[in-house]
């Protein structure tokens, strides 16, 4: 506990640090987001292009050079460029927690517990990198995958796991850091009567709205489920794909929405940026499963340019079937993620300036934010 007047010079450059570390993440997600991605797609048309339609070879022919750039694409774009546009998201939503948190929670009496406030999301994050390491081993030593219909099942399992066990130690770690009570204040606004059940609850909302995210883009991705069934068989139609893609935005949305309202109107954005940190927790086995696909996509191209027996074909292209789901998985969470750290991070720049948080029509408003994007989502539903 240390009066707030005597700490503020000295966290200063601290925080101005951090919002420097969460913009080069950001930087560098850009060029490995995009231009990764860019090349991939760019590299597998292509290789299909002049292999399958011009020259009507199988799919990763040894005699189609651009199979080498399509196997090269998967891991820039899918693997690489994946990779940093969830540690930008990462950067940012660490940087939006601690940044507001420097000087606005508050304890009973004129008194700012600093080290209390950045405690929790490093706490969070610190826990997450562990159990992860811990649940990964759940699908290499303890699970058997002797079936095909076992590969999404087993990734599926560790996933679950993770986050029962992320919700446990959510709690035990804002135990840890908060009082029993305390006052989170704004210039403008004040929430009073706050205890570490309320941070923790925003990390639980992240938490859980990552994890129906992923079980949705699996059933709408999956090869086991109706929708991409009824889509091969009436694969004719390709306006049908285009809907049911569309489709798929509705529940991601909705659940953001709530997320980012009931985070905001329990602990303002703070509660916002812990809402994302929450989502993000188990990043490392997100992105785990997410390289899964590329990585069993390339074993399918260099079976095939190898000539091996076709056996290993099919084990491949039922690795990389589940694959594709997983990879959709990893972009679930990574525009999951982005649109909450985008609103925590508005909250971080008016905290930092200045500014008063209004009860005007705004983006300050929990409602306003929710209302947005459900109406963003109406147009593609």
């Amino acid at each position: 506990m240390a009066d707030s007047s005597s700490n503020n010079e000295y966290y200063e450059p601290l925080f101005e640090s951090i919002a420097g570390y969460g913009l080069g993440g950001s930087f560098v997600a850009l060029f490995g987001r995009v231009g990764g991605g860019i090349y991939t797609k760019a590299a597998d048309v292509g290789a299909d292009l002049v292999g399958k339609v011009e020259q009507n070879l199988p799919e990763d022919s040894p005699k189609n050079p651009a199979t080498i750039a399509d196997n090269v694409g998967d891991n820039v774009g899918d693997v690489a460029g994946m990779s940093a546009d969830l540690f930008g998201s990462f950067a940012e939503s660490t940087c939006a927690a601690l940044v507001i948190s420097c000087d606005t929670l508050v304890g009973k009496g004129s008194c700012n517990f600093f080290i209390s406030n950045l405690m929790f999301p490093l706490l969070v994050i610190a826990f997450g990198i562990v159990i992860c390491i811990f649940v990964s081993s759940i699908a290499t030593h303890c699970m058997t995958v002797d079936k095909n219909e076992k590969i999404e099942s087993t990734l599926k399992v560790t996933l679950i796991v993770s986050t029962i066990l992320l919700i446990g130690i959510a709690y035990l770690a804002a135990y840890l850091s908060y009082p029993k009570n305390f006052e989170l204040r704004l210039k403008g606004k004040t929430i009073s009567d706050r205890s570490a059940l309320h941070p923790f609850l925003c990390t639980l909302f992240g938490l859980v709205s990552g994890l129906i995210i992923a079980a949705f883009t699996e059933y709408i991705t999956s090869h086991s489920y109706s929708p991409v069934r009824e889509l091969a068989e009436r694969c004719r139609n390709v306006t049908l794909g285009l809907a049911l893609g569309y489709f798929s935005t509705v529940l991601p949305a909705i659940l953001i929405a709530v997320t980012a309202y009931l985070s905001n109107y329990l602990l303002g954005y703070y509660g916002v940026a812990l809402a994302a940190l929450g989502m993000l927790t188990n990043l490392p086995l997100s992105l785990a499963i997410d390289g899964y696909g590329p990585i069993s996509d390339n074993a399918g191209g260099i079976a095939e340019m190898s000539e091996l027996d076709p056996y290993v074909r099919d084990r491949t292209d039922a690795l990389d079937a589940a694959g594709n789901t997983t990879a959709a998985i990893g972009k679930g969470f990574a525009i999951g993620s982005a649109a909450l750290v985008s609103l925590a991070l508005y909250g971080g720049f008016l905290h930092n300036a200045g500014l008063e948080f209004s009860s005007l029509i705004s983006m300050t408003e929990p409602e306003i934010f929710a209302g947005l994007l459900v109406g963003a989502m109406l147009p593609y539903l």
